[in-house]
């Protein structure tokens, strides 16, 4: 057992070295239509999470603050990014009676999705080193 606490304590400690020893910055800029509220991201790491699971990280831009990026220190890999400009500020994507967002939304690449969400082969990108992307969301 003090074997294994030593290997998890030695882990612990090295991970952040690792971590801080290579330079996997994601910047995403959002361009919006309005000036209110903020936008909602959520960064995938696999096609099953994007079509479906859960995001590997989340971040909101305060639009009426004057943000418009989210950054993200990632290992590098393969990511897809949703964002909805929550205009509101109820803290959700909003939608119409027939299940249509009413509020902009947008995807990585800026893919734009057939009948739904973008696919993940249109949204998926590779963040090694610095990466950086300007999503359009109206």
């Amino acid at each position: 057992m003090i074997r294994s606490l030593a290997i998890a304590a030695v882990l612990v400690f090295a991970a952040p070295a690792y971590a801080q020893s290579a330079d996997n910055r994601l910047t995403l800029t959002f361009e919006t239509g309005a000036e209110t509220g903020a936008v909602l991201v959520a960064l995938y790491d696999s096609e099953a999470a994007y079509e479906g699971g859960q995001p590997t990280r989340v971040a909101q831009v305060d639009v009426a603050a004057g943000q418009r990026e989210a950054v993200f220190d990632l290992p590098a890999g393969t990511y897809g990014m949703k964002a909805v400009h929550d205009v509101n500020g109820n803290g959700k994507m909003d939608v119409n009676p027939f299940g249509m967002p009413s509020e902009p939304f947008a995807f990585s690449n800026n893919a734009v999705g057939n009948m739904g969400p973008a696919k993940w082969d249109r949204a998926r990108f590779e963040v090694a080193g610095a990466t950086a992307q300007t999503i359009r969301i109206r």
